[in-house]
C-alpha cells in the first residue's frame, strides 16, 4: 500500500455566492479552514445557535435530484458540488459556512467552487490522511440503474459512469472513464453542468420551482437538442454525473481507495453504496478497509 498522503485544508477563507436553483433565495458561501481529522462540515449561519451538519451518508435525507443533509431540523441542500470540489482537490477538513438552507447553484456546475479554492491556496497538515480500501466489490441497486464499488491495485479513486437516455433522446448514452486526481478533476470534471429535460424543466417551473434559473444557468434538452447554450464537452451530461457521484462519495468522510462503476444511478443509490461500504468496513492501522 502507498504512503498516505497528508490531511489538507484551505489556507484562508475562500468566498462565493449566488441563488439556490430550488428555493431562488441569495446565499453566501465560506469556506473556512478546519483543524485535523474534524472532515467536512456545513454550518447554518443563519441559525441561532449555530449547527452543524456533518458531510456524513448517516445524514442525509431523501429529496429529489440533489443531495440533502440534516442534524435535527437544520438542513443543507444541493451540496453535491461543493462536496465534489473539495474532495476532487483533496481538501480533508473544511467548514462551510452558509446563510441558507440550498447551496447556490451558479452555472451548475464546481468550477465557480473550484476556482475559489484554488484563489484561496490549499494548506497541509501534519496527519495523515484517512483512507477506505476497497477489497471487495461492494453493488447497490438493480438492473435498470446500479453503482459498485470494485477493488484495484493502482490506488486512488477511479470512476466510470455510463448514462444511457436511449436512442430517441438527445442526450442518447455517454460514458466516461477517469482516474480522480486533483488535476483530471479541475479539468475534465468541475466544469461539467448540470442537466434536464425540457419537459422536467417545465413541470418545475409549473409548480414553483426553479423560477429564477434560465436555459442559460443550465443545460435543458429539448426534442432536438440543446436550448439556448453550448457544450463545454461533447459528452458534458455524463461529465456532470461523474462530478455528482464524487461528491457523493464525498460521503464516506475520507479518501476512497478502488474502482466504481455506476449505470444510470443518482444520488440515492450513490449515498446507498457508501452508506454499505462504510457498514462492512473496518480500520486497520489508520486505513479504514471493506472486506
Amino acid at each position: 500500500m502507498a504512503q498516505l498522503r497528508k490531511q489538507q485544508t484551505l489556507a484562508q477563507v475562500a468566498e462565493f455566492s449566488g441563488f439556490g436553483y430550488w428555493s431562488g433565495k441569495d446565499v453566501r458561501v465560506e469556506l473556512r479552514p478546519a483543524p485535523v481529522d474534524s472532515g467536512l462540515q456545513f454550518v447554518r449561519s443563519d441559525i441561532a445557535p449555530h449547527v452543524r451538519i456533518a458531510a456524513d451518508a448517516r445524514n442525509r435525507l431523501e429529496a429529489p435530484r440533489r443531495t440533502t443533509l440534516a442534524t435535527g431540523t437544520a438542513q443543507v441542500e444541493m451540496v453535491e458540488h461543493i462536496l465534489a470540489a473539495l474532495y476532487g482537490l483533496q481538501i480533508d477538513n473544511c467548514e462551510v459556512w452558509v446563510d441558507q438552507a440550498e447551496m447556490p447553484g451558479g452555472d451548475g456546475s464546481s468550477l465557480a467552487i473550484v476556482e475559489a479554492i484554488e484563489a484561496a491556496g490549499i494548506a497541509q497538515q501534519e496527519a495523515p490522511a484517512k483512507r477506505l480500501v476497497i477489497s471487495e466489490v461492494v453493488r447497490v441497486g438493480d438492473d435498470e440503474s446500479w453503482v459498485e464499488a470494485r477493488p484495484h491495485k493502482h490506488g486512488g479513486l477511479s470512476v466510470r459512469y455510463r448514462l444511457d437516455y436511449g436512442p430517441e433522446c438527445p442526450i442518447g448514452r455517454e460514458t466516461i472513464d477517469l482516474k480522480v486526481t486533483p488535476k483530471s478533476f479541475r479539468n475534465e470534471l468541475a466544469s461539467a453542468r448540470t442537466f434536464l429535460l425540457e419537459e422536467e424543466a417545465d413541470w418545475l417551473r409549473s409548480r414553483g420551482l426553479g423560477t429564477r434559473v434560465t436555459n442559460q444557468d443550465l443545460l435543458v434538452f429539448g426534442k432536438t437538442g440543446l436550448i439556448d447554450n453550448t457544450l463545454r464537452f461533447e459528452n458534458e451530461c455524463v461529465r456532470h454525473k461523474a462530478l455528482d457521484l464524487v461528491g457523493d462519495l464525498a460521503l464516506a468522510g475520507c479518501e476512497l481507495v478502488g474502482h466504481v462503476i455506476a449505470h444510470r444511478s443518482g444520488h440515492r443509490l450513490n449515498a446507498e453504496l457508501v452508506r454499505t461500504i462504510l457498514q462492512e468496513g473496518r480500520v486497520e492501522g489508520g486505513l479504514r478497509r471493506t472486506g
